[in-house]
């Protein structure tokens, strides 16, 4: 904890850039526009916040990329993901009263909720109200501290970017409560099933959790839902630095917002043929059982969904065969079933374009030319809920100028983005390392 101008001085110092390093890599460029950013967040917020804050303290929570287990937590299955190296950020502190308020770099007018008054508002569903209500209730109703505080927020993880952009600010809301209010106590998994509710029951978005604990937790994990409630996560050892190739995602552009639908249609539809084998989520049934029902399925829930359901069964099992090639270090192996996955969305799961617009298919596309670019040394699938948005790809390092550059002729200047995996995951910053 310190004052504004404490908090400034500290960032002219060599350990301000070791622990820079430690989250956004050693390049000294980057850490110059780093400490630059986090500069300008501290007299953001003490320009907004300074006469009612004496004592303010950093925050951060990275974006995650999905590498393997496309749409399969939310019928809990299995995922295997990443936290990067683009993050939202936050200045925050304490204030006196119930009062929660928010200002967002890019936005007018802040965020303010009561905590007083932690019921759901139905017109702030879709909205970061929503979300900061939403997590405030979850904490209180987990038995933790809530109260009024000041933060300023700016976060480099661009909306619609498809590196979980709302469950990152979800995360930072969660970790600044934990902090300012519950001493640290709040386990990352609490954090992320708070980010998780709010996101279904505020928000009004029905996602799995693997974005929140990919967030809340850090580095490259592999994350199996069979239970829900109390999901087993593990860190996987393996440096992407060292394999020889660069992680990118290309974002095609196209809008998320009338999207929604189609998410909730993937996991209902799931959930229509798990019911129909006599289940109520597709992990308690298997491929098998699937097959031998499937003439009577094809009445009772139609094609897609079995299609999508088979896409299950096969991206849940592979997850498991991805951890294990990058566990013996068989990267050539684990780069055929980055494939496989992505064909498997393409053909089975069908969320690389909005059926409403097939004119529009600006994933599809980047998956064509990808493919094309790379002519079988890296590997590629689309990244996310789908439907717009982002590919994930495994670019050779020696390809990746030529990669990037071809990406952004397409898609436009900057559409094609080398990330960096991150070792840590949501936390304080400076003073709390």
């Amino acid at each position: 904890m310190a004052s504004h101008k404490e908090l400034l001085g500290r960032f002219e110092t060599e350990r301000a850039k070791q622990v820079l390093s430690r989250l956004y890599g050693e390049d000294p460029n980057l850490i110059a526009t780093q400490l630059s950013r986090y500069a300008r967040l501290i007299r953001e917020h003490e320009r907004h916040f300074g006469g009612d804050c004496q004592s303010v303290r950093l925050f951060r929570a990275p974006g995650r990329v999905e590498v393997g287990g496309n749409h399969t937590d939310h019928n809990h299955g299995r995922v295997l993901a990443a936290a990067i190296n683009l993050d939202a950020i936050a200045a925050a502190c304490r204030c006196p009263g119930s009062v929660v308020t928010v200002r967002s770099e890019g936005y007018t007018k802040p965020f303010v909720v009561d905590v007083a008054d932690l019921d759901k508002k139905n017109e702030e569903s879709e909205s970061s109200l929503g979300l900061i209500r939403g997590i405030c209730r979850a904490f209180r109703d987990r038995g933790y501290e809530v109260g009024g505080f000041n933060a300023s927020v700016s976060s480099d993880v661009a909306v619609g970017s498809g590196l979980s952009s709302s469950a990152a600010f979800e995360v930072l809301i969660g970790t600044i409560l934990n902090s300012l209010f519950n001493d640290r106590r709040v386990s990352a998994k609490d954090i992320a099933l708070a980010g998780q509710y709010a996101e279904n029951e505020y928000f009004g978005k029905p996602s799995g959790l693997m974005d929140q604990m990919t967030i809340a937790v850090g580095g490259l994990v592999t994350i199996d839902f069979a239970d829900s409630t109390d999901p087993v996560v593990k860190k996987v050892d393996f440096d992407f630095d060292s394999c020889g190739f660069d992680v990118v995602v290309v974002n095609t552009g196209g809008s998320h917002a009338d999207l929604t639908r189609h998410y909730s249609a993937v996991a209902q539809e799931m959930r229509e043929v798990a019911k129909a084998l006599g289940v109520q989520v597709l992990r308690e049934s298997s491929a098998a059982q699937l097959m031998q029902n499937v003439k009577e399925l094809r009445r009772r829930v139609g094609d897609r969904a079995i299609l999508r359901a088979l896409h299950f069964f096969a991206d849940n099992e592979r997850v498991t065969e991805q951890v294990d090639t990058l566990e013996t270090g068989d990267f050539r192996r684990f780069l055929r079933l980055v494939n496989e996955s992505g064909r498997s969305s393409w053909m089975l799961l069908q969320n690389v374009y909005d059926p409403e617009r097939p004119e529009e298919q600006g994933l599809t596309l980047a998956l064509a030319l990808t493919q094309k670019v790379l002519s079988g040394k890296g590997a590629c699938r689309v990244h996310g809920g789908g439907f717009a948005g982002t590919i994930l790809a495994f670019v050779p390092r020696e390809m990746t100028a030529e990669y990037v550059a071809k990406m952004d002729g397409v898609f436009g200047e900057g559409a094609a983005r080398q990330l960096r995996i991150r070792s840590q995951g949501a936390g304080e910053i400076i003073t709390g390392e």
